[in-house]
């Protein structure tokens, strides 16, 4: 299937969704959501922006690539496939509202259903069906998915490998981000701690401070629009038999999560298994200390697995689990497909590993 195939795949969705829905247009603004309808196609310029440059526009008959003068030869040339099903509607940059009565006239003033929907509109969000439908993998999605976790791993042990206890986690991260940019992919999140404060927070947004003894980096890796998810560790020493055990505890404790995941189980299901885990390894708190992953895709996460979530999963759908404890964590981004195998789509050879309840996971790399 290339990617022209696929969009049109798609639109017969998003077709489906308002003959269901009776609205008169489905209208996507968001980075994640443009991503998805365009086969991975780009709508992002600002970085830290949830919604782009550009929109999508489908009705019962007709779907368009909404944007501005500035933006449209790039994405013609660029992000939009050749023989796609869309056509270019494009409007000076200065007179926005063009837009908006664009949208009216070709939707006859009907209700529109929106990722974002705009306030005082005719606007209203998407229903759960369609929500639901992004999360399960069409092959040539995958096909891209498993190229943005190849380069991403490969980016981790090429920064991890050359890193130096003298670096601040500035330097680690900005190493990060920049070898994630040499390879085509949107640094989304990076994430980096020294021996000081990798202990104290979850989620540890790099500062001026020194790396020292050991070093953790966190990547959330954006290409084509999917998102690879992943966490490695550097030692500048030999582990200490403590440090050896910790990290040994929590691959195991997310082993039980992984163990969970089958077709049709409800992500609160594997939320109290990973709550059993903890405790039964000392660690009771720590169910409560950082949110432990869940569905992932098009964004980070898609669903946030807590012991409320009942959604059930579906395949093939991508699942990423981050558990932790003081010291330690673990994080890859996997698919789950109909027979219930999970696919590692993050994992690099290169890197150290080693088998935990079947599979192979990475551990702490000591220079």
């Amino acid at each position: 299937m290339n990617r022209s195939e696929e969009i049109s795949e798609k639109l017969a969705v998003l077709r489906h969704t308002l003959q269901e829905t009776n609205a008169a247009g489905i209208r996507l603004r968001g980075t994640d959501w443009f991503a998805w309808a365009t086969a991975g196609g780009s709508n992002t310029v600002l970085l830290a922006a949830e919604t782009g440059v550009a929109e999508v526009l489908v009705t019962p008959t007709d779907a368009w690539v909404l944007t501005d003068e500035i933006e449209a030869q790039r994405l013609k040339d660029e992000e939009l496939p050749e023989g796609s099903p869309y056509k270019l509607q494009v409007n000076p940059w200065a007179q926005g509202s063009e837009r908006q009565a664009f949208v009216e006239e070709v939707t006859q003033g009907g209700q529109v259903l929106s990722d974002r929907p705009s306030g005082g509109s005719t606007e209203a969000a998407l229903p759960a069906s369609l929500v639901q439908h992004r999360w399960v993998m069409l092959p040539s999605e995958l096909d891209r998915y498993r190229e943005v976790g190849r380069l991403a791993s490969e980016a981790m042990t090429e920064v991890l490998t050359r890193a130096q206890p003298t670096w601040t986690e500035d330097q680690l991260a900005g190493a990060g981000a920049e070898a994630m940019w040499a390879r085509g992919l949107h640094p989304a999140l990076t994430l980096a701690a020294g021996d000081r404060r990798l202990p104290l927070y979850r989620h540890p947004l790099p500062s001026g401070e020194t790396l020292g003894r050991q070093a953790m980096l966190v990547f959330c890796a954006r290409g084509h629009g999917l998102i690879v998810s992943l966490t490695r560790f550097v030692f500048f020493e030999k582990l200490s038999e403590s440090d050896r055990q910790r990290h040994r505890t929590i691959a195991e404790i997310e082993a039980v999560a992984l163990d969970r995941c089958q077709v049709d189980t409800p992500l609160n299901a594997i939320f109290q298994a990973l709550a059993t885990a903890y405790e039964q390894h000392g660690y009771p708190n720590a169910i409560r200390e950082h949110h432990q992953g869940g569905t992932a895709g098009y964004g980070a996460r898609e669903v946030i697995a807590t012991a409320e979530t009942g959604d059930r999963l579906t395949a093939p759908t991508a699942l990423a689990w981050n558990p932790s404890i003081p010291g330690a964590k673990i994080e890859d981004t996997f698919v789950l497909h109909p027979d219930n195998q999970l696919e590692n789509l993050s994992f690099d050879p290169q890197f150290p590993h080693q088998e935990i309840a079947g599979r192979l996971r990475a551990i702490p790399l000591e220079r």
